[in-house]
């Protein structure tokens, strides 16, 4: 059986009991050890396996888990934040079908949303926005012409952009074509971890602000006028709302 768990933003509180459950009995440990806190595998069994994917190819991490489940033990394969966002897990699990081998996804907490708890602000607010844009720029991994920043920005809406910050400044240009320059950003460098910044700008100032907080990697991009101080009370816990479960004063 091979198990493939979210490890959460990078703080180990944040890994899911499920997730902690299953790194602390598994024989195999796949993680990536470029990404994941170490700390989340700290209360592993002794006797465990443990591999670095930063350096290995889908084909040896296949191995590994092949061979694991030939000597009947389980692999955990550790992912950081969230595997079904940028974690390259479709390839895995499709190779492990036509290998007959079982497998299940346990989700984790993305940095997006560690981000946002970080800055303490909600990401859809009431006649803000009610929509939230996760995307990254094009680099080696090219994205559909429909999904380039240019297109996506048209939308005005929440954004919040992965594996881009090393390309701020083209990045900057890019959101210009269709926000206000005065629009809000938040760059967040490594979300709950101890050494988390959180960079507050515009996108006008945004290119600047990040290089002169010398943030070059492992940090998301938050663009919207969430981050503003303009909202609407929610209508779930207005006195005048009548719910399934409390009737309104407009009854």
């Amino acid at each position: 059986m091979v198990y493939f768990v979210g490890a959460g933003a990078g703080d180990p509180e944040l890994l899911t009991l499920k997730g902690k459950r299953l790194i602390d009995h598994a024989d195999t440990l796949i993680y990536a050890g470029s990404l994941v806190n170490p700390e989340v595998l700290a209360g592993r069994k002794p006797s465990s396996k443990v591999y670095d994917s930063a350096g290995m190819t889908l084909e040896e991490v296949l191995a590994v888990m092949k061979e694991t489940e030939q000597a009947g033990g389980t692999t955990v394969r550790v992912h950081t934040g969230d595997a079904s966002i940028y974690g390259a897990i479709r390839e895995q699990l499709d190779a492990l079908d036509k290998l007959g081998i079982a497998h299940e996804v346990v989700p984790g907490v993305s940095s997006f949303l560690a981000a946002a708890a970080a800055m303490q602000k909600e990401y859809t607010l009431p006649e803000v926005t009610q929509t939230v844009i996760l995307t990254r720029m094009e680099g080696r991994t090219p994205v559909p012409e429909r999904e380039r920043i240019e297109e996506l920005a048209k939308h005005r809406e929440t954004m919040v952009i992965f594996l881009s910050v090393g390309r701020i400044a083209e990045l900057a240009d890019r959101l210009k074509t269709a926000y206000p320059a005065t629009t809000p950003v938040a760059v967040v460098y490594k979300a709950s971890w101890p050494e988390q910044k959180i960079v507050r700008c515009t996108i006008g100032s945004l290119a600047e602000s990040t290089r002169r907080n010398g943030i070059t990697k492992t940090a998301l991009i938050v663009v919207g006028d969430f981050l503003g101080t303009r909202y609407e009370r929610s209508k779930l816990y207005d006195p005048a709302f009548t719910t399934a479960f409390r009737k309104g004063a407009d009854r």
